[in-house]
């Protein structure tokens, strides 16, 4: 198993969605939050298991789908660093990449 780090972004990010679906459903809210964390344990698990980002085109770049979202992180040596949580529709911002 990989060790796995949030960069302040993701951070951020995952903060940023679950209090604007609490607004509606603080439940929707917590199973959200739940979810991320479950992908993200299994990309502990199996790292280079999940596509690559498109936008970057680089091997060590990759996304996992989370309904609407994209979880996207970097694989440098054995770590999974979190970069981002986007939602999908929207364009990705490459400096949220770093």
């Amino acid at each position: 198993m990989a060790e796995v780090r949030w960069t302040p972004q993701a951070a951020d990010d995952l903060e940023s969605i679950t209090e604007f679906v609490a607004q509606d459903s603080p439940h929707y809210a917590r199973l959200f939050a739940t979810d991320v964390v479950e992908a993200v344990e299994r990309i502990a698990n199996f790292p280079n298991l999940c596509r690559i980002v498109p936008e970057r085109n680089d091997p060590f770049i990759r996304k996992v789908i989370l309904g609407s979202y994209r979880i996207v992180y970097r694989l440098p040596a054995e770590l999974v660093e979190i970069l981002t949580i986007h939602h999908g529709a929207r364009l990705l911002d490459p400096s949220k990449l770093r």
